[in-house]
Parts: structure tokens; C-alpha cells; sequence
């Protein structure tokens, strides 16, 4: 169990960036759930709950999620269950429980960057950026390939970009976490191909993408198998003792190119 020697509850963005700043051991505090699976020690729990973070906004060219946003609302949100095929709200809605899924929010989920992020997966293959108080507004792509900083991400913005998409993720039992989650898209006729749990966090599949948008139109099952291998091969896959680095490389070619034909046959 987690520690907390005091709480605070900021009124503005910059006085949470601030208290977060104070002292190496602070920390800002989501939704808590997987804070509790752990022994860590935080001398300020920074409480976001003030700044009005929880929030779904759907603006003309863009959807924008606050960072206190539980995966509940993500999964029961109209506006995106209606977009790229309900994308996020079918990655969430498999994660162990409702209860769960209540306390979860989403600025903990990606600032996090967890390998296990069956929400990670699906973001990365939508058009997405995250905007922090000290960072500024940057693509998710670019945020997580950048090192890990003290920040305050304030919330996700996902571009409306027509097209389709497709989630699969397998695990041992319905509770358990992921032991592979694949995303793939098709936004504006551009194919993104996303891996994650590899154990390590989700991953784009970039050669194997670029097969699939030099193909254009002419995709079939034999091209959905070469770029599921060159997926496979290209990203990196490692052990735990929920799998094996070959097993999850098997499965996510599988899953890959199920997610590709899915995808394919959307009009």
C-alpha cells in the first residue's frame, strides 16, 4: 500500500505545477487505482480534483478528454463510442470491472505511460495530443518518446480525422492484464499500426505501415500478413511470467493482421 504524508488541493494549474516541484517525493494523484498496488511513499499527494479536469468536449475539429476523466466515461461517452468505430471505448471497456473503470482516469493512464495500457494502444493510433503545464501541447507520439519529467498533464485532444479503426487485445482471464494489445487505423486513407504490452509500453509499426499506405486500395489478405509479420519483427518483444517474448510475438501477428482485415472490410 502507498503512503501519503499530506494533500493538496490546488485552485489553478500552476499552483499544482508548483507544490509538484517542491519536493522530489510528490506526486500528482489520478484516480489512485494502481497507486495502490504499490509500496511508493508521497510526501504531497497533489489533488487535481479543483480544476474542473473531468470532462468529454467535442469542439468542430477535435474531441478533447480532461486528465480526470475516468475510462467509465471514456466507455460510455456518445460522442466517442460514434468515432473511429467507438475506438477507445472498446479498449477500455474489457479492463477487470466497472468499479475499476470508475477510478481509473486518463491523464494518470498516458502521463504514466504504462506498458499494460490497453487505452495507450488505441490513443496512439488516433490523430492525439496531450497538452501539459510546463510541456505545452506536443503529439502523443512525441510526448512518449521524450523522458520522464515532473509535469501536470491537463488533457488529451484527439483530432476528428475520418476514418476507421480496430481493437484487440488477449489475456489469460477476463481480470488479468493484457499480454498483447493491438491497434490499427485508418484515418484520412493514412494506416497506423500500434503494440503494446509488449510488456513494454505501446509502440507505432512504422514499416509495416508505410506497406500498407503504398498499397493503397489494393489490400488484401496476403498484404494484411506481410505487414503483420513486419510488424512482429520489427518491434521488440519481451518476457514476464504472464508470457513469453515469442509467444506474444506470435499472437500479435495474429492479432495485427485481424485488426488490419477488420479495418479493410469498413466502408
Amino acid at each position: 500500500m502507498f503512503t501519503i504524508s499530506t494533500i493538496a488541493q490546488p485552485d489553478t494549474l500552476e499552483a499544482a505545477y508548483k507544490v509538484l516541484k517542491e519536493k522530489r517525493s510528490n506526486a500528482v494523484l489520478g484516480g489512485c487505482a494502481y497507486l495502490r498496488m504499490g509500496t511508493q511513499k508521497i510526501h504531497t499527494g497533489v489533488d487535481l480534483t479543483k480544476l474542473g479536469l473531468k470532462y468529454i468536449k467535442e469542439q468542430d475539429n477535435c474531441i478533447e478528454i480532461g486528465a480526470m476523466t475516468s475510462f467509465r466515461d471514456v466507455e460510455t461517452n456518445q460522442v466517442l463510442n460514434k468515432y473511429a468505430g467507438g475506438l477507445l471505448a472498446k479498449a477500455v471497456a474489457g479492463i477487470i470491472g466497472v468499479q475499476f473503470r470508475n477510478a481509473v482516469t486518463v491523464g494518470a493512464s498516458v502521463f504514466m505511460r504504462y506498458g499494460f495500457s490497453d487505452f495507450l494502444t488505441a490513443l496512439l493510433a488516433l490523430d492525439a495530443e496531450v497538452e501539459l503545464v510546463q510541456g505545452g501541447r506536443m503529439t502523443l507520439a512525441a510526448f512518449l518518446d521524450m523522458p520522464r519529467s515532473k509535469d501536470v498533464l491537463t488533457k488529451v485532444i484527439i483530432h476528428k480525422t475520418e476514418g476507421q479503426a480496430s481493437y484487440q487485445a488477449l489475456r489469460n482471464s477476463a481480470g488479468d492484464y493484457p499480454l498483447v494489445t493491438v491497434a490499427v487505423s485508418r484515418l484520412n486513407n493514412e494506416w497506423k499500426i500500434v503494440v503494446g504490452a509488449r510488456p513494454t509500453r505501446a509502440k507505432l509499426a512504422g514499416r509495416a505501415a508505410a506497406l500498407l499506405n503504398e498499397a493503397g486500395t489494393l489490400l488484401g489478405a496476403e498484404l494484411a500478413e506481410q505487414a503483420a509479420q513486419t510488424a512482429a519483427d520489427e518491434l521488440p518483444f519481451g518476457s514476464n511470467r504472464r508470457a513469453s517474448a515469442a509467444y506474444r510475438q506470435a499472437v500479435a501477428q495474429t492479432l495485427i493482421k485481424r485488426a488490419i482485415m477488420e479495418v479493410a472490410a469498413c466502408k
